[in-house]
């Protein structure tokens, strides 16, 4: 009885150590979901929000560019996958990637500390139209998949 204890619970090991193996080397996506936004703004929308609410806006905006720019020649939509663009699915590659967007990370960390500590001293209208210039860069992005 011990023996089939064991060799059961061996096997339940075995497969479940099989599974997250095969979770990992799934294709990740190149774009991040978070990338995104939820609401593209009006200037007259922006001029009756809070600074407050106008600081959250603009690091979010800067958060999406970051995450989307370096990608762009591959896709500006989450979703694709270095096996749907062609490229290895490799460890290699798959590292190459999760170094990426731990650097990404990590500067957005450091970008983030930064303003929340500096930016409030900006001139609202300054963060008003920067917001206008991220959401139509942003908006731009999107309509570049259409050239190609």
């Amino acid at each position: 009885m011990k023996t089939k204890l064991i060799f059961l619970s061996f096997c339940f090991m075995l497969l479940s150590g099989m599974c997250l193996a095969q979770k990992r080397k799934q294709p990740k996506s190149i774009i991040s979901d978070g990338v995104s936004i939820k609401k593209y703004h009006s200037k007259d929308e922006l001029d009756r929000m809070a600074k407050g609410e106008l600081l959250v806006l603009y690091v979010e905006r800067i958060e999406s560019l970051v995450k989307l720019l370096p990608y762009i020649a591959f896709a500006t939509k989450p979703g694709v996958t270095m096996s749907t663009l062609g490229i290895p699915n490799d460890s290699d590659n798959r590292k190459s990637l999760d170094n990426q967007f731990d650097a990404t990370d990590e500067f957005l960390e450091k970008t983030s500390e930064f303003q929340d500590r500096i930016l409030p001293y900006s001139d609202t209208n300054n963060l008003v139209s920067a917001i206008i210039f991220y959401e139509e860069t942003l908006k731009s992005l999107h309509e570049f998949s259409e050239f190609h």
